[in-house]
């Protein structure tokens, strides 16, 4: 194994023992996506119709809410205790340990979201079609959400309140995800092609996948500067 992909899994495996340790902060995004889509049905209506016609919308919202709770997390214990700046001076590739935190932060968030979101949607009366598209949408869009945020995060690190202006930073480059996938799911459930929407997130998530880590790495050393 070469230095780096060893350096890689060291991170990732150093973040999710750290995550286990503080088993209530781990369930707050799962707890927080349940609890907002379990309380439409209690605000609008019961009636399967009206459901059907929301969950779309009200499950994607949801998961992005949830994601986002768990984002200023993601640097902010290691900018604090100074394991940031060894990360930065380590001599290893930057925007590879970042993709390792980022990996880190999508299977501790990102991946319980995608496992739930069959049964939600079937509490919310979403035919199969639909709730297996739900499915592959959260699979493409969850690791964007993560990867985007981590830029945002980088960026306002060094700042003691910096959630609001995270949001203001992070939430626009959210909505074409929220687009694309609430309206595949839709156009599934009506029994159209959605082919198009999944191979656009596709996209999105090889064009995150591939500049993230980078803009998060020198965002990082902004930052720190």
């Amino acid at each position: 194994m070469s230095t780096q992909a060893l350096a890689f899994k060291t991170l990732l495996k150093r973040d999710l023992t750290l995550a286990f340790r503080h088993r209530a902060e781990l369930a707050n995004p799962l707890l927080f996506f349940i609890i907002v889509v379990s309380l439409f049905p209690l605000a609008i209506s019961p009636e399967s119709k009206v459901l059907q016609e929301i969950a779309p919308g009200v499950i994607w919202v949801a998961a992005l809410l949830a994601s986002m709770l768990s984002l200023d997390n993601l640097f902010r214990g290691d900018f604090d205790d100074g394991t940031l700046e060894q990360l930065v001076l380590s001599g290893h590739s930057l925007s590879l340990l970042v993709l390792a935190k980022v990996l880190a932060h999508w299977l501790l968030t990102g991946l319980p979201l995608l496992l739930l979101s069959p049964l939600l949607g079937v509490f919310l009366f979403m035919p199969t079609p639909a709730i297996q598209t739900l499915f592959i949408t959260l699979a493409l869009g969850t690791p964007i959400l993560s990867l985007v945020g981590a830029i945002g995060v980088a960026l306002t690190v060094g700042l003691q309140r910096g959630g609001v202006l995270l949001a203001l930073l992070v939430l626009p480059l959210y909505i074409p995800v929220l687009i694309f996938a609430a309206n595949a799911v839709d156009n599934s459930a009506a029994g159209f092609d959605v082919s198009g929407q999944i191979y656009f997130l596709a996209a999105l998530l090889s064009l995150a996948l591939t500049l993230s880590p980078m803009a998060t790495a020198a965002s990082l050393r902004i930052s720190l500067s």
